[in-house]
């Protein structure tokens, strides 16, 4: 009997120690996990997404939180590699004990990193990555896309091509690892779909320094329109390169939203000029909520957002409103709230589409004139965001 009311003692200890443990995770801070590229040649895509979360933050820390809890930040610097970014991404489930995970840019990251969430029971989401295999075959219960994918960059873009340029013929260049291959695929089966041929296509190394071994084999080709999904610095060296050697004004350059940014342009310059992409964002959108974040923006970074820093700003109140309809943040009450949510960003209403986890937004067709992006055409989301390919859950 003395034994037996020992173990009891014991065990109402423990007891007690675990619910003040759980309610103090329920009560402290509610910790961001970041892992994104904060050197190398994505650097300048990793610091819109930090600009965009750490407004967001701000701006939510101001007015309460979230369920009266604080929101933090913790930065890992991925380099751009998967391999780094699993690395990173433990550390941040396991030691900082994050609450949520967001921020990689290489979509070979996202795709490990949400096998890394689901090995760690929490949820991550990618604000930037393109590749559609992300929520396609390659989906996962615990990873969330509220950027817009390859595939529904390429419906905008295709669209408007096809009324441009009726049965052009493209060339496609792509950067050699999963977002190239998957962003060239996505923009092939559209534009042929809608009538383009298809005069060749070629991979180049990532941070690649020079482009003209290419070119012989695009003007072989002879194409009307030359498709490219390079990003960050490399799309300042092709692009610039692409204008020295007169290719430029051989043909019509277009390419995904991430190739030409706010970030690159300055260094690309004029030659920039003209490129014409599908993107899910324009700083010049004209609505109350993007006037407002674009002058807080530009106010407190003195940079003009981007599709990157407005898809990061927006992924902090996509959390937030999943934890507020949750009522808490454990992973699997939350991931039912987040699946169908509704919220409002600076692009106006999203929704996060319950079986694969992807974000359904219009799209616009977007050109470079004297250096700023301008909308030339609208794709309804639901028009360009395509089947639900998602099996795996």
């Amino acid at each position: 009997m003395k034994h037996l009311t020992i173990a009891a003692a014991i065990a109402a200890a423990f007891t007690a120690t675990f619910i003040s443990t759980g309610a103090h995770a329920q009560q402290g801070p509610i910790k961001i996990g970041v892992v994104t590229p904060l050197t190398g040649t994505y650097a300048g895509i990793g610091q819109q997404v930090k600009w965009g979360i750490d407004l967001a933050i701000k701006e939510i820390n101001d007015k309460g939180g979230i369920l009266g809890r604080k929101v933090e930040a913790i930065y890992e610097d991925e380099e751009a590699n998967p391999n780094v970014a699993v690395q990173k991404a433990e550390k941040l489930f396991q030691v900082s004990k994050v609450d949520f995970l967001t921020g990689t840019v290489n979509s070979g990251s996202t795709l490990a990193v949400g096998q890394v969430a689901e090995r760690n029971q929490r949820l991550a989401a990618t604000t930037v990555s393109f590749s559609d295999a992300i929520t396609g075959d390659k989906c996962s219960p615990n990873m969330f896309r509220v950027n817009a994918k390859a595939g529904m960059q390429s419906a905008a873009l295709a669209e408007w091509m096809v009324k441009e340029k009726p049965g052009a013929t493209v060339y496609y260049l792509g950067p050699d690892y999963e977002m190239g291959r998957s962003t060239v695929a996505a923009f092939k089966a559209a534009a042929e779909a809608k009538g383009a041929k298809s005069v060749g296509e070629v991979f180049a190394p990532l941070d690649n320094k020079d482009y003209s071994p290419f070119f012989g084999q695009i003007r072989a080709a002879k194409p009307q329109v030359l498709y490219t999904s390079v990003a960050g610095n490399d799309t300042v060296r092709f692009l610039s390169q692409l204008s020295e050697f007169g290719l430029a004004k051989q043909m019509q350059i277009v390419g995904a939203a991430g190739s030409v940014t706010a970030q690159n342009m300055g260094a690309i310059g004029k030659a920039a000029d003209g490129y014409v992409t599908g993107a899910a964002y324009s700083a010049e959108l004209d609505n109350p909520a993007n006037k407002k974040f674009v002058a807080d923006f530009k106010n407190t970074w003195k940079a003009e957002p981007d599709l990157y820093g407005v898809d990061s700003y927006g992924v902090m109140y996509f959390y937030k409103a999943a934890v507020e309809k949750a009522k808490t943040t454990d992973t699997d009450k939350l991931r039912a709230a987040m699946r169908g949510l509704e919220w409002d960003t600076p692009q106006g209403k999203k929704t996060m589409r319950a079986g694969d986890h992807q974000a359904i937004q219009d799209m616009y067709a977007v050109k470079v004139v004297n250096g700023k992006f301008q909308i030339i055409s609208k794709v309804p989301g639901e028009a360009a965001v395509g089947a639900d390919t998602c099996t795996k859950f």
